[in-house]
């Protein structure tokens, strides 16, 4: 019987260690994380956001409607006592508030908390795709986990006279936050969610400026302004974008309606993208184990070869 040359060279072939198979895939690899790394760190970082949003409306759910009633009523009453607009340092990571932070036993840090919640609000900017918790103050702690309302500033529950500025990091690796913030266009709109209460605001200016310039953050008379900061340029961070706006009234029934919505999160293609990866590189490292020249077989084998030829005879 007379044997297929190529299946006889396949049956030969044994699979052997590489070395040097190994290291291209461990390189291969590691390139692979470096580059999912920003968009694994950014899935995971929105998804606890989103867990912290929906921590804040189960508190408003339980929370009695004379509670948040009387929470939102001092936070107007704060506002009221407010004695001026806002600063930002140079060169630093966040704006700093110059405005009276305590009047009359009104203490910044106890406005807007249900049951002890570090939440004071959520952000919403749709056409940048943001969602985000807004929290008391601005520290680097605080803006590592979302949005920081500028303390000195009017506290974010509308009214006229009232001028709430909202800071969050840009250029982050490890999550968007406002990394987007220079695509917002005149006209665009978000909301800021406050208990149950629904605030609108359409953008009326973007302006790059100095640190110093800081006479866009002061209250305007008869206007109720929210004004959104970065920094810019990205990386070097020495200007500030500013994205003032101001409160459509009434609130649009649609986003009345969106309000209190679970927040989302995008599916982890990055996830997918590893996983196929490793596949890749697994067929990759097993196949190549194949590749070497096939050992010649040994006398003893040929002849029993040869013997099992003669009896198929």
């Amino acid at each position: 019987m007379v044997r297929d040359p190529q299946e006889e060279a396949s049956q030969r072939k044994r699979w052997a260690f590489s070395g040097l198979a190994l290291f291209v895939c461990l390189t291969a690899l590691a390139g692979l994380l470096v580059g999912l790394y920003p968009s694994a760190a950014s899935w995971m970082s929105a998804r606890d956001q989103a867990k912290l949003i929906d921590r804040y409306d189960a508190r408003i759910d339980n929370a009695t409607p004379i509670s948040a009633h009387e929470l939102i009523q001092l936070a107007h009453r704060y506002n009221e006592r407010l004695t001026s607009g806002a600063s930002i340092d140079a060169y630093s990571h966040v704006p700093r508030g110059t405005g009276a932070e305590s009047e009359e036993g009104l203490s910044y840090w106890d406005q807007l908390r249900v049951d002890g919640s570090e939440v004071m609000a959520r952000l919403r900017i749709p056409t940048i795709d943001v969602d985000l918790p807004i929290y008391h103050g601005t520290s680097d702690e605080t803006l590592l986990q979302g949005a920081g309302h500028l303390a000195g500033t009017s506290l974010p529950v509308g009214g006229l006279n009232t001028h709430s500025v909202i800071t969050a990091h840009r250029g982050l690796a490890s999550a968007a936050m406002f990394t987007n913030l220079d695509k917002v266009k005149d006209g665009d709109r978000f909301t800021i969610e406050v208990f149950d209460e629904v605030l609108t605001y359409e953008v009326r200016e973007t302006k790059v400026v100095s640190p110093e310039d800081t006479e866009s953050l002061g209250v305007q008379d008869g206007r109720d302004l929210v004004t959104l900061v970065t920094c810019t340029p990205l990386g070097v961070n020495t200007h500030r974008i500013l994205v003032t706006a101001e409160r459509v009234t009434p609130t649009p029934q649609s986003d009345i309606d969106a309000a209190r919505a679970a927040a989302h999160v995008g599916f982890p293609w990055w996830a997918v993208i590893l996983g196929l990866g490793i596949a890749v590189l697994a067929l990759f490292f097993w196949r190549s184990g194949y590749m070497g020249t096939a050992q010649p077989r040994g006398r003893h084998t040929r002849a029993e070869d040869h013997e099992e030829d003669m009896d198929a005879e």
